[in-house]
């Protein structure tokens, strides 16, 4: 399984840039989503950005990873999931049987 996180663009240009997570930078392939700004936001993948995040995403993408991380070290996990607690799950509308 592969793993995406969120990444913060500090400075670049179309074939890589500098990017930031939790305080750890590293250089990142831009070659797929091309040039983007310094404050955008990227989901990398093994090295390489694979799509540009709005501010939303990024955090809750960041969120559900810090949340795995605490369920894996046996903490309590849930202020990670808040969009989740309290609600029955629900399938995605293109894995509902009424909408096929």
């Amino acid at each position: 399984m592969c793993i995406g996180f969120p990444m913060t663009v500090l400075e670049g240009d179309e074939l890589s840039a500098l990017c930031e997570r939790k305080g750890v930078r590293e250089r990142i392939s831009m070659l797929l989503v091309g040039e983007q700004p310094s404050g955008a936001h990227v989901l990398v993948h093994l090295g390489a950005a694979v799509r540009v995040l709005d501010d939303d995403e990024a955090a809750m993408i960041g969120a559900a990873l810090d949340g795995l991380g605490a369920a894996v070290a046996g903490d309590n996990f849930d202020q990670y999931f808040a969009d989740l607690i309290g609600r029955e799950p629900e399938l995605p509308a293109h894995l509902r049987p009424d909408m096929k």
